[in-house]
């Protein structure tokens, strides 16, 4: 989807039915996040207006979240300086042209994948966005033969995803699927999973 879609939709993204699915991704990463996370650096990639990860910020060291849709930012700026969140800063960045300077212990893309053409690609500069030992969190919906959208990937299959995560250079260490719901992609009944993996 391209990224005009993303400002276009930035100040009204944060829908009923969109804040209730990032409580439930929300609540799924806190149950997997490692031990001591005081003093590590996250980020959002794709994160949009801080709708998964804001809630999560003052378990980190740091925060960033990181968005090639200027406006999305805006919107997530408005929120950090509303709820005084002084360890988050956000980053326009698309890792399709450029890899930011900041790295990541834990890095979080959740229904990111899907918008990307280039999986193998992207996979490679998220290991490439993490410190020695980070994880990457994956969140995103299973392959759905019901939807069919020439700029979405309608899912992932779990196996060919750890393959190509292992390729990137990461271990995989969790791939499970823990929310099914309906009208939940493209108004299709749909699954999602969370894939953690290690540099």
């Amino acid at each position: 989807m391209s990224e005009n879609i993303f400002n276009q939709m930035a100040n009204h993204y944060d829908t009923p039915d969109r804040l209730a699915l990032a409580e439930i991704i929300r609540a799924e990463i806190r149950q997997n996040l490692p031990k001591e996370t005081n003093q590590k650096v996250f980020i959002d990639y794709g994160g949009g207006t801080g709708l998964v990860s804001l809630p999560l910020a003052k378990l980190f060291k740091e925060t960033w979240i990181m968005d090639a849709s200027k406006a999305m930012l805006t919107v997530a700026d408005q929120k950090i300086t509303h709820s005084h969140l002084n360890n988050v800063q956000t980053q326009l960045a698309d890792l399709t042209k450029d890899l930011p300077s900041q790295k990541a212990d834990l890095l979080l893309v959740s229904l990111v994948l899907l918008h990307i053409p280039d999986t193998k690609l992207i996979l490679k500069k998220l290991a490439e966005l993490l410190n020695p030992g980070g994880q990457l969190f994956i969140v995103d919906f299973n392959k759905n033969e019901a939807v069919n959208h020439p700029e979405v990937h309608n899912g992932f299959e779990q196996e060919p995803l750890e393959q190509l995560l292992a390729e990137a250079g990461l271990t995989p260490l969790k791939l499970e699927t823990f929310h099914k719901g309906e009208n939940l992609f493209m108004r299709q009944p749909a699954s999602l999973f969370l894939a953690i993996s290690q540099k």
